[in-house]
C-alpha cells in the first residue's frame, strides 16, 4: 500500500492545506513567486501536515486552527530544503531542478528566507504562546543541526552519538513538533501531547536513518539523484559510519576525503559498493527498527482510535519504504 492510501480519509483536509500553502507563498515579486511555487509543485510526502492533522484528532478537531500549524510547519520544512540545496550545491530534488539550479544561489537563499518568513506570518494567526515557543526552539535546533552537518563534512572521526544528535536536530525534532503542535492546537490532554511528541521524535529518527540507507540502496530513478550523494557531499551517515569499523575501508575513505575536489561518482563507486555489500545496511535498519518499536510503545498510551491505527501504519510504512 502506498503511503497516501493509509491516510486517504484526510485527503479533503490535506487539499485545503495545499491550497493554503499556495496562497501563502504568493509574492508581488515574480522571481520570488516563481521560485517558491516551483518548490511547492515539486511535491513531497507532506508527512508533517499529516502528523499535525492526525495529532489534532486527539483533541477538539477544528480544521482552521490545525491548518494554521500544518501550513506553517510544512513551509518551514520547504524553506530548509531550499537552503540545503544551496549548501549541497544540489541540481536536482525529487528529480526536478532545484531553485538554485534554475536561478542561482542568491535567489535560492532569499526564496528560502521568504518562505520561512511567510510561514511565521501564517502561524501568527494561532493565539497560543506555547506553540510559538515550541516552534522557535525547534527552528533553533534545526539551524544548529544544519551547521553541525557543515562542520562535520569529510570528518571521518565521528561517533554514533554525533550522527544521532545531528539527525535529531535536522529531521526528528521537526516531525516531533508537528505531532506535538497538532495536539496543542486541538487542546488534546497533556499526556496525549507528550506521547505524540515522543512518537514523532522516534518516527523522525527512523525516517532519517531509512533515508540515509536508501541513499546507498535505492535506484537513481527512485532517489531523483545519483546514489551515494551524501558520501559525495562528505556527509558521514549511519551506513558509512558503521562501514568505517573496517579499518581498511576507513583508511581508504580518509585518503579520498583529503581531496574533496577530486571526488566524483566514479571515484566513490567502490566505497558505495562496499557499504551496500557489508553488514552496515542491515545494522542501520536494525537501529531504525529500534526507534520504530519505541514509537509503537508511545502509541499504546493513546486511545484506541482509527487515527492511532493510522499513525501506527505510517510508522510501519516508513520502516519498510524503498523510496
Amino acid at each position: 500500500m502506498k503511503l497516501p492510501m493509509i491516510y486517504s480519509y484526510l485527503k479533503k483536509d490535506l487539499d485545503r492545506i495545499e491550497d493554503a500553502m499556495t496562497n501563502t507563498i504568493r509574492a508581488e515579486h515574480p522571481v520570488l513567486e516563481d521560485a517558491s511555487v516551483q518548490l511547492l509543485r515539486a511535491g513531497g510526502k507532506r508527512i508533517r501536515p499529516v502528523f499535525v492533522l492526525l495529532s489534532g484528532k486527539f483533541g477538539t478537531y477544528e480544521l482552521p486552527r490545525i491548518q494554521t500549524v500544518a501550513v506553517a510547519l510544512e513551509l518551514i520544512h520547504m524553506a530548509s530544503l531550499v537552503h540545503d540545496d544551496v549548501i549541497d550545491d544540489a541540481e536536482l530534488r525529487r528529480g526536478k531542478p532545484t531553485v538554485k539550479a534554475k536561478w542561482d544561489n542568491k535567489v535560492a537563499m532569499y526564496a528560502g528566507d521568504y518562505i520561512f518568513a511567510r510561514s511565521l506570518e501564517y502561524l501568527s494567526k494561532l493565539e497560543e504562546p506555547r506553540a510559538h515557543q515550541i516552534l522557535a526552539y525547534t527552528i533553533v535546533e534545526l539551524c544548529v543541526g544544519e551547521v553541525e552537518q557543515i562542520r562535520d563534512k569529510y570528518r571521518i572521526e565521528q561517533h554514533l552519538k554525533d550522527y544521532l544528535r545531528r539527525i535529531r536536530r535536522k529531521t526528528a525534532i521537526l516531525i516531533a513538533a508537528s505531532a506535538r503542535l497538532g495536539a496543542i492546537a486541538s487542546g488534546a490532554p497533556l499526556e496525549h501531547e507528550r506521547a505524540l511528541y515522543r512518537y514523532g521524535y522516534y518516527v523522525g529518527m527512523s525516517y532519517q536513518i531509512i533515508d540515509d540507507v536508501l541513499d546507498f540502496t535505492a535506484s537513481e530513478a527512485d532517489l531523483g539523484k545519483p546514489a551515494g550523494g551524501d558520501l559525495l557531499q562528505g556527509n558521514m551517515t549511519l551506513p558509512a559510519l558503521l562501514a568505517c569499523e573496517d579499518r581498511f575501508f576507513k583508511e581508504r575513505l580518509t585518503q579520498a576525503f583529503r581531496n574533496p575536489e577530486a571526488l566524483d561518482q566514479e571515484t566513490l563507486q567502490p566505497f558505495i559498493q562496499h557499504i551496500k555489500t557489508s553488514d552496515s545496511i542491515k545494522r542501520s535498519l536494525e537501529i531504525s527498527d529500534r526507534y520504530l518499536q519505541k514509537a509503537y510503545q508511545e502509541l499504546d498510551k493513546l486511545p484506541p482510535t482509527r487515527d492511532r491505527n493510522t499513525l501506527k501504519q505510517i510508522a510501519r510504512h516508513i520502516g519498510k519504504r524503498s523510496s
